[in-house]
């Protein structure tokens, strides 16, 4: 007759304070990642938003400033027409190729270029006689060599001057153009910021970018 083997089931495995147990860890990880994730987003918001902070207004993709209502009674007949070159230009937001000729290159001094030659005040460029200057080293050698470059510091643009930035902000030289004037703030219209054509203000003394400005023509 066979042996009769008695076996007991082990139903510990089935015991909620086991189970239980064994989520706990699983649980304790999952906050302590929670947690983890929440902190790096906080880190890189603050990142991002004292770097944004530091950027100049001229490279964020969007106007800092609305096109300014300007007394043209107080202006130049040549400050007016450069004002309402840049007004209209604003307006329409053509492609870079429009001030490049067709070329597809950095546009910031061409806008520059044409805006001065649809006013009447082309620039000569002093490598080919043409009246687009499509670098602003260029460009600041035009205006240094025709005597109307004046180095930021003690000189305050008016209307119709051209504002020149070096490579110190990060992103490359710049050029665009003082359409207003308040204090020691002016407001800019520039070709190329972030692709597009864009009202920026620009507080002169304290922008480290700023090399000095070209000054317009009288009349």
């Amino acid at each position: 007759m066979p042996t009769l083997v008695e076996v007991s089931a082990d139903t510990t495995a089935d015991r909620p304070e086991d189970a239980a147990a064994r989520t706990r860890p699983t649980r304790r990880r999952g906050r302590r990642t929670a947690i983890a994730a929440a902190l790096v987003v906080v880190v890189l918001a603050g990142v991002g938003l004292v770097a944004w902070r530091a950027v100049p207004e001229r490279w964020l993709p969007w106007d800092t400033a609305e096109f300014p209502r300007i007394d043209e009674s107080e202006l130049t007949p040549g400050q007016v027409r450069i004002v309402e070159a840049v007004r209209h230009e604003h307006a329409a937001q053509r492609p870079g190729t429009f001030f490049s000729e067709g070329t597809d290159e950095p546009w910031c001094a061409n806008f520059v270029s044409w805006i001065m030659r649809a006013a009447g005040s082309p620039l000569v460029n002093p490598h080919s006689g043409h009246w687009r200057i499509p670098g602003v080293y260029t460009l600041q050698e035009y205006y240094e060599s025709a005597d109307r470059f004046e180095p930021v510091g003690d000189y305050t643009p008016r209307v119709g001057d051209v504002v020149l930035y070096d490579r110190s902000s990060g992103f490359g030289q710049h050029t665009n153009i003082v359409v207003a004037v308040d204090g020691e703030t002016a407001v800019t219209v520039g070709g190329n910021e972030m692709g597009r054509i864009r009202i920026h203000s620009l507080d002169w003394r304290s922008d480290g970018g700023v090399v000095g400005f070209g000054r317009g023509l009288p009349g």
